[in-house]
């Protein structure tokens, strides 16, 4: 089952990480960006295009590896802080667009996976 769940998360990034590659005037406008200069552009394409593709190799590698474990550690260090940060921010900026809301609700749902699988996985 953990093996499954860091699989999913390397798709999720893959996914993220090409749909930000190719079509970054798009995605950045989906999740509230207004417009961005070219120094915005080549920030956003490093961290939504590159960061997401290096994630996608981690989470790809550590259940490969059977490194399960160190997959859902990073999971959790992953996600606790974006949920933290992106609890905060919806509460102070709300309303949002969808496109946001979405992510937020897939970033809690995949920190409280990872936190079930870590209690799962546990030494008795």
């Amino acid at each position: 089952m953990a093996a499954a769940y860091l699989y999913l998360n390397a798709i999720i990034y893959l996914v993220f990480a090409a749909w930000c590659t190719l079509a970054p005037a798009r995605t950045a406008t989906a999740i509230g960006y207004a417009s961005l200069t070219r120094s915005g552009q080549t920030e956003y394409l490093t961290i939504y295009g590159g960061l997401q593709l290096g994630l996608t190799f981690l989470f790809a590698w550590f259940a490969w590896t059977q490194q399960m474990r160190t997959g859902l550690i990073l999971a959790m260090a992953l996600y606790l802080p974006i949920v933290l940060y992106r609890s905060a921010a919806l509460m102070r900026w709300w309303p949002v667009e969808t496109a946001t809301l979405a992510l937020a609700v897939t970033e809690w749902l995949m920190l409280a996976a990872a936190i079930w699988l870590w209690w799962q996985g546990r030494p008795a």
